[in-house]
């Protein structure tokens, strides 16, 4: 960290002991580290402690973290769709990310809770498209409460059927967790409807934990993230039954 103690003259500025004086670049790098290691959550401006509340970041922060490891954890992704099958995509910026790859002349069945996901696919002739109701949360743009729990108890795949989901924080031990309740339902709702479960999450999110748990590392098939993924986290993923793939 670039820091300067004592009298130091800035032009037209007069500053005193016990300042200290950094570049952006620094306090935006140093906040990540933090960030990483669970100390503190990435937010507009700034960051917060970890522990003091629940933050739920809106899609605007959300999207712009870890961008690039999602933009590589997305097209990971983009190999595992199954060409005439069904998936479930999950509300989330990674999920969203893999919405837009999908090529268009992919025939596939497509069924979301996620607004955004929705919107990224309406236009593709070649997906068939399910949109599931209910209220809609506006953090997440995601439908949550009774009419999407019953669609998703409703659905039965003939095919490779698959849930691409999305996470707030993930461990070993404390498993996936989201701040909110009723979004945390529709997840365990879109796991027991998959046979099979791909999580897609960057590793920022490693070691974090939510309020709402639901679902654990023996509900999913495999974990795609990014190389900033800690040896010890990875090892417990996988010693849960995990495949773990890092991009």
């Amino acid at each position: 960290m670039c820091v300067r103690w004592g009298k130091v003259t800035v032009p037209g500025i007069e500053r005193t002991q016990n300042h200290m004086y950094v570049t952006a670049e620094t306090v935006r790098r140093d906040l990540t580290a933090l960030d990483r290691a669970g100390l503190v959550r990435r937010v507009h401006g700034g960051g917060i402690p970890v522990g003091r509340l629940d933050f739920e970041p809106d899609l605007t922060e959300r999207e712009a973290t870890a961008a690039a490891e999602k933009d590589r954890i997305a097209a990971a992704a983009l190999t595992r769709l199954p060409d005439g099958g069904s998936v479930v995509l999950d509300a989330g910026s990674t999920v969203a990310r893999l919405a837009t790859a999908i090529p268009v002349d992919l025939a596939l069945t497509v069924i979301t809770h996620a607004l955004p996901v929705a919107a990224r696919l309406a236009d593709r002739t070649g997906i068939d498209l399910h949109l599931v109701g209910g209220r809609v949360r506006h953090r997440t743009r995601a439908a949550v409460d009774a009419w999407a729990l019953r669609a998703y108890a409703e659905i039965r795949a003939d095919v490779a059927f698959l849930a691409f989901l999305a996470t707030n924080g993930f461990s070993a031990e404390g498993g996936l967790t989201t701040p909110d309740l009723a979004e945390a339902a529709v997840k365990r709702a879109a796991i027991a409807a998959a046979r099979r479960v791909v999580l897609l999450a960057d590793s920022t999110k490693a070691g974090q934990e939510h309020f709402a748990r639901f679902g654990s590392f023996a509900d999913v098939d495999l974990l795609l993230t990014d190389t900033g993924l800690a040896p010890a986290h990875r090892a417990a993923i996988e010693a849960a039954g995990t495949e773990v793939v890092l991009v």
